[in-house]
């Protein structure tokens, strides 16, 4: 056979001519995943975007420089704290899984990017109304920091929706949502939730870290900025922290100035780290959910055990939500210890070999955590309703990629040392 024509060479596509479909939404999110964020013009003839690192960038002229100053976008080099094709790769592919969103902004932590996401929409005088049940920081943020900035919190039972629609005034103007619920895991109805506050023309903030914009679509439910820790999912190996927040066109720039003015930005490693890990996320997601399922149900036939809130099983708070709104979930879920002591739940979890114990989840590795409500909460009672009184000590489990059997007779020897306790 003859060689081919040196034209047909060039004109022949390379898979790199394919990689800038990850909006198109006849693909599924696993394929939508390995295309997302690869430009070629940022990886050539990469598979991925190379690590860019440099706080200076030059110009080749002051025409050059001065016409950068027209603009503020990713893709277009200015200083190092705006980032380089690293940072903008991972932001592009994030805002490629998150149906509805015009583009994304990085945080060092997800902590940075609740706090970053509620600046962004909310001034002095303002009212920010907060589900009773959202991660601890985010409380925190909400009657800490904006506190002091000017900003009255207002917590609400996301279960009554009486009492939440009461809470509005003229000086409400942004609602901050979590689903499910950090460690009570009961899962609110979003859509009705955001429907009442864009009623009083709110802005509508969710922490979407648990599901991601994979398992639940939050800008097509009805939310206006999606925040989720890549820290656990995207990031997948416990070994680097980051936040993001996206939203519409309009209240991207919001985000994008707020965190400007802040000084937020994050490093190329650290962004190249959870770019490759955001690659594997939606296997990594298929896998803990489908142990957790299986370890929530076995859960169930537990004596030891009087509830298991994990929300793909029927029964649990919120069931019908996710099941109706989701479209997946993950390995992260609680249980409540049937009538046992402080002590009885602290050997428990110390008797765990294959759980670790500590913060966080979203990682390849299992971890437990004892949790109480009460503590954190002000708006909605614990035990729930219905509960035994003596029903009120809880356990999160996150469910990494351990084989479920090996994590269940893990989790039996440490019932069995509670025994005679």
């Amino acid at each position: 056979m003859g060689r081919r024509p040196r034209n047909a060479e060039r004109n022949r596509r390379s898979p790199l001519s394919k990689i800038d479909k990850s909006d198109d939404a006849s693909l599924g999110p696993q394929t939508r995943t390995v295309l997302a964020g690869r430009r070629r013009e940022w990886t050539g003839k990469l598979v991925n975007p190379p690590i860019w690192r440099g706080s200076t960038h030059l110009y080749e002229s002051e025409a050059e420089r001065l016409e950068c100053l027209k603009y503020n976008e990713d893709g277009r080099f200015h200083y190092g704290r705006r980032g380089s094709p690293t940072q903008w790769a991972l932001a592009e592919a994030l805002t490629g899984l998150e149906p509805g969103a015009h583009g994304t902004m990085l945080y060092p932590s997800g902590t940075a990017a609740l706090a970053g996401a509620m600046m962004s929409v909310l001034e002095p005088g303002d009212v920010l109304l907060v589900q009773d049940n959202v991660y601890e920081p985010t409380r925190a943020i909400a009657s800490g920091l904006l506190t002091r900035w000017g900003v009255e919190a207002r917590f609400f039972d996301p279960e009554d929706h009486d009492g939440y629609a009461a809470l509005f005034d003229d000086r409400v103007k942004a609602v901050m949502l979590e689903v499910p619920g950090s460690l009570t895991m009961e899962v609110c109805d979003v859509p009705r939730l955001a429907e009442i506050a864009h009623d009083h023309d709110a802005v509508v903030l969710v922490d979407n870290t648990w599901a991601t914009g994979i398992g639940f679509p939050a800008l097509e439910r009805g939310c206006d900025i999606t925040v989720t820790s890549l820290t656990k999912h995207a990031s997948g190996h416990s070994d680097v922290m980051m936040g993001a927040a996206a939203a519409g066109e309009k209240l991207y720039a919001r985000l994008r100035h707020t965190a400007q003015s802040l000084g937020q930005c994050v490093s190329p490693d650290d962004a190249a780290l959870v770019a490759r890990g955001l690659r594997t996320m939606p296997l990594r997601l298929q896998q803990t959910t489908r142990s957790a399922l299986t370890i929530a149900r076995w859960l169930q036939t537990r004596p030891e055990v009087a509830h298991v809130l994990c929300p793909m099983l029927e029964g649990a708070p919120g069931h019908e939500f996710w099941a109706r709104d989701f479209t997946g979930a993950c390995g992260l879920f609680s249980f409540v210890l049937a009538g046992h002591t402080d002590a009885q739940r602290a050997a428990f979890v110390d008797a765990l070999e294959l759980f670790g114990i500590g913060y966080s989840w979203g990682g390849f590795e299992s971890l437990a955590l004892p949790f109480d409500p009460p503590r954190i909460r002000s708006a909605s009672a614990w035990p729930r309703a219905g509960w035994r009184e003596e029903d009120r000590l809880g356990v999160r489990l996150a469910i990494g990629l351990e084989d479920a059997d090996d994590l269940i007779a893990d989790l039996d020897r440490a019932f069995a040392a509670i025994k005679h306790r």
